[in-house]
């Protein structure tokens, strides 16, 4: 093997070894919400995984204006700014973890008006998800949302984690009342993310994704 082919098996190995990037989105804006809170619960979850590298976007501290551009056209100076801010950092993640209430029977306007401001960033990654509210858990946003990445070529991975009635069932410290169950199912939406990101992550290396 010459100097140049050690070199780069060596960088291949590196960065399949590399940890993931994992952006957390957290969709909610809504004054009083639970959604940074679940994420923090969640996150706690997944401290541990040293696999596993998170950056969180909050939604609340991202100012995307409603108004899109027109084919072909420029952002207004305030949207460049805030994309100017997150699209580099979905653009470098490996996947994504969606954290979402349910409102209406679907997810929050303000999260769909940020996977709208992007487009190529989603493509060939996977998607999991943390949903909260009612019963349900906000498994019917989860499943809205399943459609709307499909569209964006990105792959959303079966297991979700969701969370019934968190304004009653958290604690102080974004603790669900059922707690053990939800953090199986934590761990089990983060096994299969991280099957997929590394799969799809080499799949990329390997051949760039013309979606």
């Amino acid at each position: 093997m010459s100097v140049t082919e050690a070199s780069v098996a060596e960088a291949s190995v590196t960065d399949h070894e590399a940890p993931l990037r994992v952006a957390v989105v957290v969709g909610s804006v809504r004054e009083g919400r639970q959604g940074r809170a679940v994420a923090d619960w969640f996150l706690g979850l997944a401290a541990g995984d040293e696999g596993l590298h998170f950056d969180v976007i909050d939604l609340a501290e991202v100012e995307l204006p409603l108004v899109l551009p027109d084919w072909g056209g420029r952002p207004s100076p305030e949207a460049a700014a805030a994309l100017r801010e997150v699209s580099p950092r979905l653009a470098a993640a490996d996947a994504f973890v969606v954290v979402t209430p349910e409102y209406n029977h679907s997810f929050p306007a303000s999260l769909k008006n940020f996977v709208d401001w992007h487009h190529s960033q989603w493509h060939a990654k996977p998607v999991g998800f943390v949903s909260y509210g009612g019963l349900g858990g906000g498994l019917r946003a989860v499943e809205q949302l399943r459609l709307v990445f499909a569209e964006l070529h990105a792959t959303t991975v079966r297991d979700s984690v969701s969370l019934h009635g968190p304004w009653s069932g958290l604690g102080a410290d974004g603790t669900p009342r059922d707690a053990a169950v939800c953090a199986g199912a934590a761990k089990g939406m983060l096994g299969q993310l991280t099957w997929w990101g590394r799969a799809l992550r080499a799949a990329r290396a390997e051949r760039p994704y013309a979606g």
